[in-house]
C-alpha cells in the first residue's frame, strides 16, 4: 500500500513592519524667529518695560508721602499713605490757572502747527518748484541750533513785536519746533498716497486746494494723528520758551508751574510729585483718542521720505 505525502501548507511569514520614513527637519521659514530668539526677545522687552515703568510707579508712589523729605526715606511712606499732597495741590495752588494756560498753550500749537505741517509737507509731496529739496534740508538744518542759543534773538524779535507774556507768542515759539519734524512726517505720508486720487480730484473741478482738504486729508488721518500727538507733547512739556516768554504768574503753564516747588533753601518734593501725577492724566486722555492711529500713521510715515 502506497502512502501519498501530503504536503502542508507553509506556515504564514510574518510581515515585517514597514520602516518610517524619517521626518525631514523643519526648515525655519525667513523672517521666523527660533526658540531662543524669541526667549532672549522677549525678556528684552519685559526690560524695557520695567525701565518705562518703574520711574512712573516711583513718582506715584512719593506723591503718597505726607513729608516732604519722605523721598529720603521711601519705606516710611507706606505707613503713612495719604492723598493729602494731591488735595493741597488742586486746593491751594494756582493749578487750575496752569492747567488753562498749557490747555491754550498746547492745543493752540497742535492746531497751527498740524495746519502749517499738513500743507508744507502736501506741497513738498506733490509740487515740483525750485528750491523744493533744500527747504526739505532747511526745515530739518532748524532742529539742531539749541533752544539755549536762540533764545536771546527771539526773545527780541518778540519784544518788539510786543508778543511777550503772550499766549500766541509762546504759541509761534513751540511751532518752530514742532513745524519742521511734523512737515517731515507728513511728507512721507502724503507719499504713500496714489497721485490718482489728485488727479480725480482735477478731473471731477476740484482746485488744488479742494483736492487737498476734501480728498487727500481724510486719507492721511492716521499721519495727522502722529503729527498732532508729537505736537501736543512738545507744547505741553516744554519749558525754556515758557519760563523765559511768559512773566505773569497767572500765565503760567505746568512746567514753569513746577519750578514754584523749588526755591532756593527748600524743595517740596511730595506736592511736585503730586503736580506730575495729575499732569499726566490729560496727556494720558489725549494718548487714547488717538492711538488707534498712531501705529498706522507712524509706520505708513516712514515707508517713504
Amino acid at each position: 500500500m502506497s502512502t501519498e505525502s501530503t504536503t502542508l501548507p507553509a506556515a504564514p511569514v510574518a510581515a515585517r513592519p514597514a520602516r518610517t520614513a524619517a521626518r525631514p527637519a523643519r526648515v525655519r521659514r525667513r523672517g521666523e524667529r527660533g526658540p531662543l530668539a524669541t526667549v532672549l526677545t522677549h525678556a528684552v522687552l519685559v526690560l524695557a518695560s520695567l525701565v518705562a515703568l518703574v520711574p512712573v510707579v516711583w513718582l506715584a508712589f512719593l506723591s503718597l508721602g505726607p513729608g516732604k523729605d519722605d523721598y529720603l526715606h521711601p519705606g516710611h511712606i507706606l505707613d503713612h499713605l495719604t492723598l493729602s499732597n494731591y488735595s493741597y495741590v488742586l486746593e491751594h495752588t494756582k493749578f487750575w490757572d496752569w492747567l488753562q494756560s498749557t490747555l491754550i498753550v498746547a492745543l493752540g500749537t497742535t492746531l497751527l502747527g498740524v495746519a502749517f505741517a499738513a500743507t508744507t509737507g502736501y506741497a513738498v509731496s506733490r509740487m515740483r518748484f525750485p528750491g523744493q529739496r533744500p527747504l526739505m534740508w532747511v526745515l530739518l538744518l532748524t532742529q539742531a541750533f539749541p533752544i539755549a542759543v536762540l533764545i536771546v534773538p527771539m526773545y527780541e524779535i518778540f519784544s518788539e513785536l510786543g508778543l511777550i507774556d503772550s499766549y500766541f507768542g509762546v504759541i509761534l515759539l513751540n511751532c518752530t519746533t514742532a513745524i519742521p519734524y511734523s512737515a517731515w512726517l507728513l511728507k512721507g505720508y502724503f507719499d504713500t498716497i496714489p497721485f490718482e486720487i489728485d488727479e480725480a480730484g482735477r478731473i471731477d473741478g476740484l482746485s488744488p486746494f479742494g483736492t487737498f482738504w476734501r480728498l487727500v486729508l481724510p486719507l492721511a488721518r492716521p499721519g495727522l494723528a502722529v503729527a498732532a500727538f508729537y505736537t501736543f507733547i512738545t507744547a505741553w512739556a516744554e519749558v525754556a520758551f515758557a519760563s523765559t516768554f511768559l512773566l505773569d504768574d497767572e500765565k503760567y503753564t505746568f512746567a514753569v508751574g513746577l519750578q514754584t516747588f523749588v526755591s532756593e533753601h527748600d524743595a517740596q518734593w511730595n506736592l511736585m510729585a503730586a503736580t506730575a501725577v495729575l499732569i499726566a492724566v490729560p496727556v494720558t486722555i489725549f494718548f487714547y483718542l488717538v492711538q488707534r492711529h498712531l501705529v498706522t500713521g507712524l509706520t505708513a510715515g516712514a515707508a517713504k521720505g
